[in-house]
């Protein structure tokens, strides 16, 4: 398994350099097509997809978040350190103290306490939380995988279906041109009306009008499986596979029987009740005392770190317990609420296991509807070929028409769409029956739970629910790795774009600044050589009425 797992890591490696290195190039070359298998798609599904990515954060979360509340159980070590002059009345008592000379003016002090909680309610019940919520981060994360398996699968089916309706269409408009140009011959030697030509035009157009419908759904197609499976969306995906039909032999109740114990997300219903149980007995704590344990060193003296203060030098050891023995109601209040916490969380379980049967039954339904319109619908195929055949040699013989070769044409075309539709819906069906069954990819969910119950830490619940050994269950370091660069990379940007916006707007200032200076030096000039001109004009005026 191992060794699977290593070439589908390098396929995928090997697929997006190479997709780089084009994209750096700027040039299409033929290796911009990637050729896939249904196996190949789901495998780089998993390892790419974005979702996964996110639920192994939330499963990192919900790990740290534990040893979080397990370190708070254990010993901690604070220290804390003060400096203070005098004055005052204080001041006064050192002089007093040192007979007229001040004893000092200054004090420093310093703290060491080691300290551990021997009995905490609240703590306890949040270890108890903390760890049901890793459990439910780690079935879910297997949910996450099975959803995503299945997306990739039926985008995978939906290339393959609409690559055969455009086949379909391809020879539709392919007979339909033909079918034109034979009566376009008997046209011109008058044995057919031109509204035989007409008719015969319309119908390849709307073929050829659907044959573009089917090729643009096919390129989306492509591109929806290329973003699930961590691709570009444009590159090109060469697939050579072919739906298939495979007769489905397991019953309803016991498909039902399966999911209704393997289902990931019906896991994590269950792990969500357990947490709202301990969180009934983290309000509950609050009825009891909690006990700590402390040791204590204090000392002081006129500078930092010194002990000449004796009367501040010592040091304690001892328990110390705090019980509210009356709050007012606040823990039973707490109590109260977390009690609907759990009823709704009970309700939420109920419901997912009602979903799990509705969705196995609809899936296996599905199914089943399928399987049997594949057999009806090649028998249409074979009949439709055999009736097209027949209204063709009537028509050239003269004793048909041109509705009925159209007609069996079109009957034909929708046969066959509706024979690859009903091996496509079977195919999906059976997809979307496996998500419903929670058929597993890398943990058992039953042996998760067992060995979960027995008690066993979260390593050995792992292995024990493990089907292989190099699963992915938290990010890896190279991820982890991969975030910090990204973040620092970004933190680089958001600083160069502040600076940028900064010195654009003291560019901006500066420039309005210049431009209303120039403006009033124009003004200025303008007022003083208004004058002048006014007098020039005037001059000329009574030069003019002198002659």
């Amino acid at each position: 398994m191992k060794k699977n797992n290593r070439v589908y890591n390098k396929l995928t490696a090997m697929v997006i350099s190479g997709l780089m290195m084009m994209t750096v190039s700027g040039t299409a070359m033929a290796a911009d097509t990637v050729q896939l298998d249904l196996k190949d798609s789901v495998q780089m599904a998993l390892e790419n997809n974005r979702n996964i990515k996110s639920a192994l954060s939330d499963v990192d979360a919900a790990s740290w978040n534990l040893s979080s509340y397990r370190r708070k159980m254990g010993p901690s070590l604070t220290w804390s350190a003060s400096g203070t002059t005098l004055d005052g009345k204080a001041y006064e008592t050192a002089q007093n103290a040192g007979h007229g000379q001040p004893a000092y003016d200054s004090a420093f002090s310093n703290s060491v306490a080691l300290g551990m909680p021997l009995y905490n309610g609240s703590l306890r019940a949040g270890i108890d939380q903390a760890g049901y919520a890793i459990n439910a981060a780690d079935v879910t994360l297997e949910n996450t995988k099975q959803t995503i398996r299945y997306q990739a699968t039926a985008d995978y089916y939906q290339i393959l279906q609409y690559r055969n309706l455009i086949n379909v269409q391809q020879d539709a408009v392919n007979t339909l041109q033909e079918h034109l140009d034979n009566v376009n011959a008997q046209y011109r030697v008058g044995t057919v009306a031109k509204s035989d030509v007409l008719a015969s035009q319309v119908q390849l157009a709307n073929a050829q009008q659907s044959l573009v419908t089917y090729q643009n759904s096919y390129d989306v197609a492509v591109s929806t499986l290329n973003n699930v499976i961590g691709l570009p969306t444009d590159t090109v995906l060469d697939i050579r596979d072919q739906l298939k039909y495979t007769k489905y032999d397991s019953s309803l109740p016991d498909c039902t029987k399966f999911a209704l114990a393997n289902r990931a997300d019906g896991a994590a219903a269950y792990y969500a009740i357990k947490e709202a149980e301990a969180g009934i007995n983290s309000a509950k704590a609050g009825k009891y005392p909690t006990v700590n344990a402390a040791v204590t060193r204090a000392f002081a003296g006129e500078k930092p770190f010194e002990t000449n203060h004796t009367n501040s030098d010592s040091t304690t050891a001892g328990v110390s317990a705090s019980w509210d023995i009356f709050d007012n109601g606040v823990t039973n209040a707490a109590v109260h609420s977390a009690e609907a916490t759990l009823l709704k969380a009970q309700e939420a379980s109920a419901a997912k296991d009602e979903s799990i049967q509705l969705e196995v039954r609809t899936a296996y339904l599905n199914l089943q509807a399928a399987e049997k319109n594949i057999q009806t619908t090649q028998t249409a195929v074979d009949q439709a070929v055999e009736d097209y055949k027949i209204a063709q040699v009537r028509y050239a013989a003269g004793v048909g028409t041109n509705l009925d070769v159209m007609d069996a044409e079109e009957k034909l075309t929708l046969a066959r769409t509706n024979y690859f539709t009903a091996l496509y819906d079977f195919n999906t069906s059976k997809a979307s029956l496996d998500k419903a069954m929670g058929l597993p990819i890398d943990i058992d969910v039953v042996k998760y739970q067992a060995s979960q119950q027995s008690g066993n830490a979260l390593k050995q619940v792992r292995k024990d629910a493990l089907l292989h050994d190099n699963a992915i269950l938290e990010t890896t370091k190279e991820a982890k790795a991969v975030s910090k660069k990204q973040a620092a990379e970004d933190k680089k940007a958001d600083r160069a774009a502040k600076a940028a916006a900064k010195a654009a707007a003291k560019h901006d200032k500066q420039t309005a600044k210049a431009a209303t200076k120039t403006a009033g030096n124009t003004a200025v000039k303008s007022t003083a050589a208004e004058p002048a001109a006014t007098a020039a004009d005037t001059k000329t005026v009574a030069a003019e009425m002198a002659k």
